[in-house]
């Protein structure tokens, strides 16, 4: 290999809460570390949700979406990583030496020890409304993304959808819109007990229905009608906006070609994140392993768990995980700006 090529201990692919974590935690481990994001700035799929509320990160009260990607980037560039955005890795190869190179869609190459993979659903494309002439709507009420709650704020909302993210959405539209009706084309929702219960205490839930037919003038949604899944009986809604959660196919491009181990289309992990690849760790909704939480505390212990790996691969010897940060000596400069240290 060419000396003026960079080799770096550990390569993030992937810059949502897994990555920065990792990017974070790599620091504490005292690896050199890159992160790859493929879009023009971190947060991931959360960028989805800027204003959904988290409540489920330990110690960490309610906080927005938007709010929590800054807290992560800000934990993630602590120990100053070199983070590479607009570049989707494509290609790997291993070199005579050991060294992973890998290939963008740009041309540039990168070279590292070993690999996280934390691309979350990879480029995610929305699943989008299958009925004709849907699309004239998107400029105006039609909405497969709830971004700013404040402008269904006394409306009549229809959504179309039975997971999490609708259920939701029905439950953060609740207390502002005039009505919420949610049609969901099977009898169970594929989303959290509660907040289910929740939301079938106020909205109006239609089920099995499915969105049949929308009605509007120009590029303005008026009234939908939905169908009953089994009975095909029909009943016309008038609404002001309409959201659709219908999900989003998943495209992890060229890396699905890499002969990674796959399990129901996740990357197949052991219980250290190491993939059949040496050298190869994955972390966050990517990984599929016996112990998966699918919260984003839990991609944070995946990143953990990942990281960890790596060290160990790279330094049989090293400890099996860096000291707490209160213990940890790569915190005592930066302590002492918060007047914690000594």
């Amino acid at each position: 290999m060419p000396n003026d090529k960079v080799i770096f201990d550990v390569t993030i692919i992937g810059g949502g809460p897994a990555g920065m974590y990792a990017a974070f935690y790599g620091g504490m481990r005292d690896l050199k570390i890159k992160l790859i994001e493929a879009k023009s700035e971190l947060g991931g799929f959360m960028h989805m949700y800027p204003e959904k509320l988290i409540w489920d990160i330990g110690a960490v009260p309610p906080t927005r979406c938007e709010t929590l990607i800054g807290h992560l980037e800000q934990q993630a560039r602590t120990f100053d990583p070199t983070i590479v955005f607009n570049q989707r890795v494509q290609h790997f190869a291993r070199l005579e030496d050991g060294t992973i190179e890998l290939l963008s869609d740009t041309g540039e190459k990168h070279y590292s020890r070993t690999v996280i993979l934390a691309i979350g659903r990879g480029i995610t494309n929305i699943q989008k409304l299958d009925i004709e002439g849907a699309d004239r709507y998107e400029i105006s009420n039609l909405h497969y993304t709830v971004q700013q709650l404040d402008r269904f704020r006394g409306k009549h909302v229809l959504i179309s959808g039975g997971g999490d993210s609708a259920v939701d959405w029905a439950n953060e539209l609740l207390p502002i819109a005039a009505q919420v009706y949610v049609v969901h084309r099977r009898e169970q929702f594929a989303a959290h007990e509660n907040q289910v219960a929740n939301m079938m205490k106020e909205a109006r839930v239609f089920v099995p229905y499915k969105v049949d037919k929308l009605h509007g003038s120009g590029e303005t949604i008026h009234s939908v009608d939905i169908v009953h899944s089994d009975t095909g009986d029909s009943i016309t809604l008038e609404i002001d906006a309409v959201v659709i959660s219908h999900g989003f196919i998943r495209d992890y491009g060229e890396i699905g070609n890499w002969g990674l181990k796959m399990n129901h289309n996740i990357i197949a992990a052991n219980e250290t994140m190491a993939t059949n690849i040496p050298g190869v760790f994955v972390a966050g909704d990517i990984a599929s392993h016996g112990s998966k939480v699918k919260l984003i505390a839990g991609a944070f212990n995946d990143a953990v768990l990942a990281l960890n790996s790596a060290k160990l691969y790279l330094e049989p010897t090293a400890d099996s995980m860096a000291y707490v940060s209160s213990h940890n000596e790569r915190f005592l400069e930066r302590n002492k700006k918060f007047n914690l240290g000594s």
